[in-house]
């Protein structure tokens, strides 16, 4: 503020005309002109640094602050919005610990489902592995190499399907079978076998395709029922093969069997 008259030095009275103008020289903050006894709410144009708010009469606009938008991805978020849909985002160790979530459309390149999931609507699963209880109740696609494990699947059309095809190796005297790993099991007998069969679990089927090697070999079959009540003797000629097929109802295992193929 220009003070036009010094008083530091005055060794007479003042003149009140002076008083007057030097009192009536506003003080310039910002670009606001501020009258001494005067009062102002508004200053424009000012920068503060190091300053504390303690209280404030109302909300700041989201728009006032500096950064009022936060990207997510590629979605911008205003700050005291809501949104639904965040997209371009990668999530890692990401727990959904309650609460509902519908995935649609979705193309999945690697998943590992190892609780309960349930899956419905156009998905498609590429070198995924599931190793709880799926249930598919829309159009899923897995893709070969995928690994489905306990998948309940309701109402579905197969149009095309390849069974996991292992060899068992050669039998020896025992053999215990086991579906881990397939249920085409080729075999090759080395001696009188006895095969020890797996559970019986409903529904579960299986083809046995038995090569007879040198020949004149048996074989026997636990807990399994074939027609007639009659176990099928096998092919006594070498380098043949015999086929059994398999079925179980909880209960038992319903064996038949096709044989002596060249």
């Amino acid at each position: 503020m220009a003070v036009p008259y010094t008083f530091a030095t005055a060794t007479g009275s003042i003149p009140l005309s002076q008083l007057d103008t030097n009192f009536g020289t506003g003080i310039t903050i910002g670009n606001t002109s501020v009258q001494l006894g005067s009062t102002i709410t508004t200053i424009n144009n000012t920068t503060l640094g190091n300053v504390t708010i303690t209280s404030v009469g109302q909300a700041f606009p989201n728009g006032y602050l500096a950064n009022s938008n936060v990207i997510v991805g590629t979605t911008t978020l205003t700050l005291g919005s809501t949104v639904t849909t965040l997209e371009g985002v990668t999530l890692g160790n990401v727990t959904i610990a309650s609460g509902n979530v519908t995935i649609t459309n979705v193309s999945v390149t690697t998943a590992n489902v190892s609780g309960t999931a349930n899956i419905s609507n156009l998905v498609v699963i590429s070198n995924g592995s599931f190793g709880g209880n799926v249930t598919i109740g829309g159009n899923v696609t897995a893709s070969l190499g995928g690994t489905l494990t306990n998948v309940a699947v309701a109402n579905t059309t197969v149009t095309n399907y390849t069974e996991s095809v292992v060899a068992i190796g050669n039998s020896s005297t025992s053999k215990t079978i086991s579906l881990t790993n397939g249920t085409v099991q080729t075999v090759t007998l080395t001696g009188n076998c006895t095969f020890t069969m797996p559970t019986a679990t409903a529904g579960k089927s299986f083809i046995l395709i038995l090569s007879t090697g040198a020949g004149s070999f048996t074989s026997t079959f636990t807990s399994v029922k074939f027609p007639n009540n009659v176990s099928p003797t096998i092919t006594t000629t070498a380098s043949r093969w015999d086929i059994l097929t398999f079925v179980a109802d909880g209960t038992y295992w319903f064996g038949n069997f096709a044989q002596a193929y060249a």
